[in-house]
């Protein structure tokens, strides 16, 4: 084929996958990858040189333009007739530097191996261009040892192919299986998304929140169960001295899946100025559970914690039981505090003729809408005016939605970074009952429809015909057969992941599972994608790992917008089992240079302590099952809290930890699963959340479930 021909194979095969829909990427062994082993980007301009990876691949404008200033010095040494046959090739050579698939044209893959000066030649190709060009590598190439071969065809092509012909110029311009799809998510055959993680924090107790301060500064700061609030620098590493220490008065215990303790934190929106911070966590008056919002202040004397002098309770609502606690605050664009509570607890919201949630007169099962800005005077909180229930005698002002069963991790949508489409929605996940998980986007003064309705069925098949029930039904729901218990998550507005924009990442405590939502414009229809962690090479890139811990407790998002997760391998508030992972998408990043944050300085008095990670990447997925082991059961009725140390851990942790030595088994990628167990919701004030029959594998399955959930519109 002609040099202009491959020129226009190329041009065809990067553009079309491009001006497809970016989550339909099929299975393959490609790993595309740039000089500086990163993905591959899309220019924001087109580049003149190297014009057919305007598209897709590893140079800007600048790069391009450096390759035009060596294609003509290079050229400038050539005699006018060799260059008239000879500068296709140099340009050609030269370009390869943008290829996506450059770090294996080079050779870059491999550390132990020196980068190669000239890219990996096909066999026929490289004897065409030693037979009329081979002067130009004196030029292109400062390395001796090719000069020295000049003289001998096979040698010198020899020493120019590469151990994987695959990616061999020009035959992989026309290799289909690198080609087709390039640029988008990678999925298997069953449409499971491929993503990698990145570990950013671990040794975390239960870790239920991840929150930036919006403050400029790029910190994070991470609770955990028992009422500790770590922070984070921008590089990962955690200062010594807790941001907030409220453990002795959260109210959990070291039971596994016990629901009670810190559950939310939020900062001011105008937290520069106010320095006020929000949190929700459980507490006990007089031998009665209460669920409790109090409000803290910076200290004046060191901006990485609080004063905790400062605190003033905003709202206490009494609890029934001992489960369903909700937990998220959030503030709006509105400027308004939002509160997610439980429906109170115990099964079926037994409480009055219709429920909690169903009961306008009650903050439990609820969304509620409270106003705290300028509250250093006067009351603590005020009623917005516009707040749905206002002018209703029978219904509690706050009350901005209703009819939610036990809403686990919600999120406000920051938009579309260019069009700003999306922005403002509120997108919850409510953990079900007996049969569905749902998600719903939570609209002012709708009803969610419990405990009429769970997911798209009716649950209180008397109180799901009543006509005045007028419910909302969620957008998506999935059966217990994919899993018990979901923790809702984000839409994806980050910079650094471009293809994932728009995606609604969310996951489910119980299985393990990471899910997705794509709503069809057209149609108003979600579509739902399974996550998978990435296989073969789609992970392979420095500091990247396709394994987590099964429970996934909370999602978050920090202050550039990019996406995490929190999971656990021993879901209890004593087992510092938590980690931290940012999640990736490898198949194509920004343009250099357009994610870069310039983060406010930070004054630091507390000691720093330098992240280490843990986890491993696994490139084949070794399953190690030994006998359950008895269940640890949660108490049927609180008792007061028996606080343990930040050191303490578990007998049964130590257990896990011995056996794991035994069985000579690496402690940093192992995960606990659960295998034929199901959710036991106890009558009468049991914990629903028990956790049965566990067992010790590798990592977590990435196979894709054949289970039809349910969709709904929105």
């Amino acid at each position: 084929m002609a040099l202009a021909g491959w020129r226009t194979a190329l041009a065809r095969l990067v553009l079309l996958p491009l001006a497809l829909a970016p989550l339909r990427a099929g299975p393959g062994s490609a790993h595309p990858q740039c000089l500086d082993f990163k993905p591959p980007f899309r220019p924001p301009r087109p580049l003149p040189f190297c014009e057919q990876y305007t598209a897709f691949g590893c140079c800007d404008a600048e790069q391009d333009a450096a390759l035009s200033r060596r294609y003509w010095a290079v050229t400038s040494r050539l005699e006018p007739d060799t260059f008239a046959v000879c500068a296709a090739y140099v340009r050609d050579l030269l370009c390869q530097e943008c290829s996506p698939y450059a770090a294996h044209l080079f050779d870059a893959e491999d550390p132990s191996t020196p980068l190669r000066t000239v890219p990996g030649l096909c066999k026929d190709y490289c004897i065409d261009v030693w037979q009329k060009c081979r002067i130009i590598f004196r030029h292109l190439s400062p390395d001796p040892e090719l000069w020295a071969l000049e003289t001998n065809r096979a040698k010198f092509c020899r020493y120019l192919s590469l151990d994987d012909a695959d990616y061999c110029f020009p035959r992989l311009l026309v290799n289909e299986n690198l080609n087709v799809n390039l640029g988008q998510v990678r999925a298997d055959t069953e449409g499971c998304l491929e993503l990698c993680l990145v570990e950013v924090a671990n040794g975390l107790r239960n870790p239920v929140a991840m929150v930036h301060a919006n403050d400029g500064t790029h910190r994070f700061f991470v609770a955990e169960q028992v009422g500790l609030i770590w922070t984070y620098l921008p590089n990962h590493s955690r200062l010594e001295k807790p941001f907030l220490n409220i453990s002795e008065v959260v109210l959990t215990s070291p039971w596994e899946g016990d629901e009670r303790g810190f559950l939310g934190i939020v900062f001011h929106p105008q937290f520069k100025h106010t320095g006020k911070v929000y949190v929700y966590y459980s507490v006990e008056v007089d031998y009665e559970e209460r669920i409790r919002i109090s409000e803290f202040k910076i200290s004046p004397d060191d901006m990485n914690t609080v004063d905790h002098r400062s605190e003033r309770i905003i709202l206490e609502i009494e609890e029934p039981a001992s489960n369903h606690n909700g937990g998220q605050l959030l503030f709006g664009d509105d400027g308004y505090l939002y509160i997610f509570t439980g429906d109170g607890g115990m099964a079926g919201d037994p409480f009055g003729k219709f429920g909690n949630s169903q009961n306008k007169s009650a903050l439990l099962g609820k969304v509620l809408r409270i106003d705290v800005n300028h509250n250093d005077r006067g009351p603590l909180y005020r009623i917005p005016p516009d707040n749905p229930f206002i002018d209703d005698p029978s219904a509690r002002p706050e009350v901005y939605a209703y009819g939610v069963r036990n809403m686990w991790r919600c999120s406000f949508d920051r938009g579309d970074p260019i069009t700003k489409q999306g922005q403002g929605r509120l997108f919850c996940g409510d953990v079900g009952q007996n049969k569905f998980e749902e998600v719903d986007i939570i609209e002012k003064g709708k009803n969610y429809g419990w405990r009429a309705r769970e997911g798209f069925e009716c649950y209180d098949k008397k109180l799901c015909a009543n006509s005045s029930l007028d419910d909302v039904l969620p957008i998506y729901a999935y059966p217990h057969k994919m899993g018990k218990s979901v923790t809702g998550g984000y839409v994806y507005r980050g910079c650094q992941s471009p293809n994932l924009n728009g995606l609604y990442i969310f996951g489910d405590f119980m299985s393990g599972r990471l899910m997705s939502l794509r709503e069809n414009e057209a149609t108003r229809q979600w579509q739902y994608n399974e996550i998978c962690m990435g296989r073969g090479q789609t992970c392979m890139f420095p500091g990247m790992i396709n394994n987590y811990y099964q429970y996934i407790i909370s999602f978050a998002e920090d202050e550039a917008g990019e996406l995490y997760f929190m999971s656990t391998g021993v879901p209890s508030a004593t087992s510092p089992r938590g980690v931290i992972y940012k999640m990736v998408d490898t198949s194509r990043r920004a343009p250099p240079g357009k994610c870069q944050i310039k983060a406010a300085p930070v004054k630091v008095k507390s000691r720093i302590i330098s992240f280490e990670p843990r986890e491993k990447f696994i490139s084949k997925t070794v399953t190690v099952r030994p006998k359950p082991r008895t269940t640890t059961k949660a108490p049927r009725r609180s008792s007061p809290t028996i606080r343990p140390t930040s050191s303490s851990t578990a007998d049964w942790a130590e257990q896990i930890l011995q056996l794991l030595k035994n069985r000579s088994v690496t402690p940093t990628a192992p995960i606990l699963t659960q295998q034929g167990g199901s959710l036991v919701e106890e009558v009468g004030g049991g914990k629903e959340s028990q956790l049965q029959h566990f067992h010790l594998i590798g990592m977590v399955p990435s196979d894709c479930s054949t289970i039809n959930p349910q969709v709904g519109t929105e």
